[in-house]
């Protein structure tokens, strides 16, 4: 694991700043997450590159991550996304370790108290073909799983009351903008035009 500053700083800072890019044009400058822009112009994205491949390595940096989250102060971490640029190539694989997380999360009883989102380069919905443009809502430049207080969602949902909508408004804005404009975006991934 490395953050920054460790084995590899320069492939590090690239896998944050290739994400900072993709949080600034697509999740912020979409308006695909409207909670997102408050929490990354306070710098309180912790940023954590993993460079672990075996699950059980990654469980381990997870649960790092889980603790340090709800230890932190939230006006100094209010997020943290773990980003994975060398694990979970196949987004099948990514999906099944989703449950191990989910389990690690509740071990730790944390379960109430922080969320985990996922993000990867080949998110699919379950009744959506591969190509769909409504899949860039959960892609990201590498897998990425997004620790979320729940107080923060809480207090977000309180000051946007129609989050229920936010998913259909999402796929509207994708479907708008079309595989060209995504790629535009120059954020990864790429899919084919249509």
């Amino acid at each position: 694991m490395s953050e920054l500053s460790n084995q590899q700083p320069s492939a590090d800072d690239a896998v944050v700043k290739s994400m900072q890019r993709w949080l600034e044009r697509a999740v912020i400058g979409l308006n695909l997450c409207p909670f997102a822009k408050a929490v990354h112009v306070k710098n309180q994205v912790h940023y954590v590159v993993c460079r672990a491949t075996e699950p059980a390595d990654v469980l381990d940096v997870l649960r790092e991550e889980l603790l340090g989250l709800a230890q932190a102060d939230p006006q100094v971490r209010d997020t943290t996304l773990l980003i994975l640029p060398d694990a979970f190539r196949e987004f099948v694989n990514f999906n099944d370790f989703l449950y191990s997380a989910d389990k690690a999360l509740r071990k730790l009883k944390l379960d109430g108290e922080l969320q985990i989102a996922s993000f990867h380069p080949q998110f699919q919905f379950a009744d959506a073909e591969p190509d769909d443009i409504g899949n860039f809502t959960n892609r990201a430049p590498y897998p990425t799983l997004h620790l979320l207080r729940e107080a923060s969602i809480d207090k977000a949902v309180e000051a946007f009351p129609a989050a229920e909508q936010i998913y259909e408004k999402n796929i509207a804005t994708l479907q708008r903008l079309g595989p060209e404009g995504w790629a535009a975006l120059q954020v990864g991934p790429h899919i084919a035009p249509l």
